[in-house]
């Protein structure tokens, strides 16, 4: 067997996982034991690994989540209204595919943002792309793109997230504008893509930061279709921890 020539053109057809099971084949004695198909089943599958865990690393960098969560290590013990059997079904990204969102509400550091990064994870894992951003942010990252004439281009990338994490929803009263460029990020999404919005404000006081009433309408009412809400409850877990450190 040609293992040199072999392992070359596994290199050039960008087949790195397999001509790195290959060598390892070669070097172990056990390997031989195993039919042919069984080899190249192993073969398969180690390239098929690999590339879904380089998949899974650039789509994690991408959505550059606030913070490395994941559903596994949500904490169910704290006394704060989180359904264990709701959460994990979320994690499903079932969701994601029917194009819904997920609200999550409750006053500060009661774990809104982890687990909206930890359900961004899961979407993630299951083949979806998304995106972490707070709404401050976003709104200014979209005046920014106005005045350099890149805002097109900034709502189309955003409207193909998969999964585009809203933080600070309603955190503070957006003017006119402000909401009706919310509104444009919201509408390219409605029906066709997914979001998670996290908020301190129950949602029945969103309408009234949101500027022009007829806006707030259309935000809240395609927010609002479909979606799963999580209302969460209780102390900060940050003085929990605190208190324990």
């Amino acid at each position: 067997m040609l293992t040199g020539p072999t392992f070359d053109k596994l290199i050039t057809l960008n087949l790195a996982g397999m001509a790195r099971a290959l060598a390892e084949q070669r070097e172990s004695p056990a390997y031989t034991e195993l039919p042919f198909e069984d080899r190249l089943g192993l073969l398969v599958d180690r390239e098929a690994t690999e590339r879904e865990n380089r998949r899974l690393e650039r789509y994690l960098k991408a959505a550059r989540l606030r913070v490395a969560a994941s559903v596994e290590d949500v904490d169910f013990r704290a006394p704060r209204g989180l359904d264990r059997s709701v959460v994990l079904e979320l994690a499903s990204a079932r969701w994601v595919a029917a194009h819904q969102q997920v609200l999550l509400t409750g006053p500060t550091g009661v774990g809104k943002t982890y687990l909206a990064c930890a359900l961004a994870a899961a979407a993630i894992r299951a083949g979806h792309t998304a995106l972490y951003v707070r709404v401050p942010r976003l709104l200014t990252e979209i005046g920014t793109a106005r005045a350099d004439g890149r805002l097109a281009r900034l709502l189309a990338a955003w409207a193909r997230i998969e999964v585009l994490v809203l933080d600070d929803f309603a955190l503070q009263p957006l003017t006119d504008a402000q909401a009706a460029d919310l509104l444009e990020v919201i509408e390219d999404r409605a029906g066709l893509r997914s979001t998670i919005v996290t908020s301190q404000l129950p949602v029945a006081l969103w309408h009234e930061g949101l500027g022009e009433p007829t806006v707030a309408d259309a935000i809240c009412d395609r927010l609002l279709a479909g979606a799963h809400r999580i209302e969460l409850s209780g102390a900060s877990l940050r003085r929990t921890t605190e208190t324990r450190a």
